[in-house]
């Protein structure tokens, strides 16, 4: 017998539904140069919820560095709305961090002077900079260089300070666009695992471009495949590996294989050639 609850019209409660912490909504956006005019994105639509790690993947010139750029409110679209964390983004969003795959530190700041730049353009007293700008160095693993400058330092400490910049005002979104893409395969899974401990410590959403199929889908929580120009999520892949993940084992995992099949079938190919 089943068994029927009645309510007399109490109504149940409403769940709370997050904001995205990033959101696209009908996005367009043209390039316009002398030798005429390029459409990256046509009515695009994209939604990270917050604490997401998103892996964004596609053919070369599919406008995957454009997504980042409007996010970070460094370029404007010509069409629709582009939101963070509910907020308009309509100028340079300083809710965001970002790291691109250009060396951008000052080659006369040493490691503490570069990590800091952050908290003095936001005004932070000295002394709790000097605080927080140890601390940071000592979540890198880069104690001991605090007074280098960076053409005394390797590359992956360079990726590490670079990071510790961008997480040291403690932004809610971090955007990053092939940060690993030049470093040898080695160091590049040494700095995977150090940016998913650091990400499991903090949930941070991220959303992270990569040309390496191997590398979203060791990251992510979702990774989307985008198509050629006009562009549009052509795949979105809910990553099933359980977490916490190992960089070296995560290739093993059940699932990946699949994961990977999916992506790659996803993938624009022009001329025999897929445009990674």
């Amino acid at each position: 017998m089943t068994v029927q609850h009645a309510t007399f019209g109490v109504q149940e409660p409403a769940v709370a539904v997050p904001e995205p912490a990033a959101e696209l909504r009908n996005v367009s956006k043209m390039y316009v140069s002398r030798g005429g005019t390029a459409e990256v994105l046509r009515d695009f639509n994209l939604t990270v919820a917050p604490g997401e790690f998103l892996a964004v993947v596609g053919p070369s010139g599919s406008g995957k560095s454009t997504v980042l750029n409007l996010l970070a409110g460094l370029e404007t679209c010509d069409r629709g709305v582009i939101r963070c964390n509910g907020k308009l983004v309509a100028g340079v969003n300083t809710d965001i961090g970002y790291l691109t795959q250009h060396d951008s530190l000052l080659p006369w700041r040493t490691v503490e002077q570069n990590i800091a730049i952050p908290l003095e353009i936001r005004g932070v007293p000295a002394e709790q900079r000097r605080q927080r700008v140890q601390a940071m160095i000592a979540n890198v693993g880069l104690n001991g260089f605090e007074h280098h400058h960076p053409r005394q330092l390797s590359g992956g400490m360079r990726k590490r300070v670079m990071i510790a910049r961008t997480l040291i005002y403690d932004p809610s979104t971090i955007l990053m666009d092939e940060p690993f893409g030049p470093l040898d395969a080695q160091l590049k899974l040494v700095l995977q695992a150090e940016l998913l401990r650091l990400w499991s410590a903090s949930r941070k959403t991220v959303v992270f471009v990569t040309h390496d199929l191997v590398e979203a889908i060791t990251l992510a929580d979702r990774v989307i495949v985008l198509s050629a120009r006009p562009t549009r999520v052509k795949l979105e892949e809910v990553i099933t590996i359980s977490r916490p993940r190992n960089v070296h084992e995560a290739r093993f995992a059940p699932g990946f294989e699949e994961h990977y099949r999916r992506l790659w079938s996803a993938i624009e190919i022009h001329h025999g050639e897929p445009l990674l």
